[in-house]
């Protein structure tokens, strides 16, 4: 179970394990990868840990946004931990796969909005890591990358689902048979990361833009989401109609009254939330 931190200075912490740190910004959730002596290397406990994180963030209607971002100084997340990994039989690691899994799956699940901060590596399921979120802010120390078959293992963490929805398939393709690592400035340009700030400003420019999502109505951002997520892969008139269903799900709401009278009175909405 996770218990409150011990630092009074911080407010709003919880810490789940060793491995993952959350900090309260507000409407914002901060989910930290706090194994830094492992650049964050994903092992067993680790996994547990982020799954538990993210089901709780899920369920938490104060939630607005989530950022995850890093304690290492030398990367956002290395990938699985491979020296845990090379203790185990084969028995033992199909054992951890099912808690690897919904890992990654706990994060691409979100329900609302998630940004990734990232620096250092973010390399095979780190990568993966930062693939579930929506938006990936990279500064240009960041090298992204999925090298799994240089190991003899391909992207277990989504990868090789994730990465063709965000370069197509020819070049995602192309960066998982090579295993190669790209660098900032060439991620940002093919679509790897999505916003390039300067260095060491990934964490602040990610917790902005999640105080910037957080704004807005937190039924909206959750309807908004679904529809963006569960339209990928549709056919236009299917993606329209769950578009049609998300925009039904918020139009009666509380949420949707409240902006529309607080833009015409020309005030902040004061979201409801239901």
């Amino acid at each position: 179970m996770p218990v409150p931190a011990e630092n009074p200075e911080v407010p709003a912490e919880r810490r789940y394990g060793t491995d993952i740190l959350v900090r309260r910004h507000g409407h914002v959730a901060e989910l930290v990868l706090d194994r830094p002596r492992a650049l964050n290397a994903v092992a067993t406990a680790t996994a547990e840990a982020l799954r538990a994180a993210c089901a709780d963030l899920a369920a938490d209607r104060e939630v607005r946004a989530v950022v995850l971002t890093s304690s290492a100084e030398r990367a956002f997340c290395v990938g699985a931990d491979l020296k845990e990994r090379n203790s185990f039989s084969d028995a033992e690691l199909m054992r951890q796969r099912p808690v690897t899994r919904a890992a990654y799956t706990a994060v691409l699940d979100l329900p609302v909005p998630a940004v990734a901060a990232v620096h250092g590596f973010a390399l095979g399921g780190g990568y993966e890591i930062a693939l579930a979120c929506d938006v990936i802010v990279a500064d240009p120390s960041a090298v992204v990358g999925l090298p799994e078959v240089s190991v003899g293992v391909i992207p277990g963490g989504g990868g090789t689902q994730l990465l063709p929805r965000r370069v197509g398939a020819a070049r995602a393709a192309e960066l998982v048979f090579t295993a190669r690592r790209v660098p900032a400035a060439e991620a940002k340009d093919l679509g790897l990361v999505d916003i390039l700030v300067g260095e060491g400003e990934d964490r602040t420019e990610a917790l902005a833009l999640g105080a910037r999502i957080a704004a807005h109505s937190p039924l909206g951002l959750r309807a908004a989401k679904r529809a963006l997520r569960l339209g990928q892969g549709l056919d236009l008139r299917a993606g329209l109609e769950v578009e049609d269903a998300a925009w039904r799900s918020v139009a009666t709401s509380g949420d949707r009254a409240e902006g529309v009278t607080a833009f015409n009175e020309k005030r902040k909405p004061q979201w409801p939330g239901e």
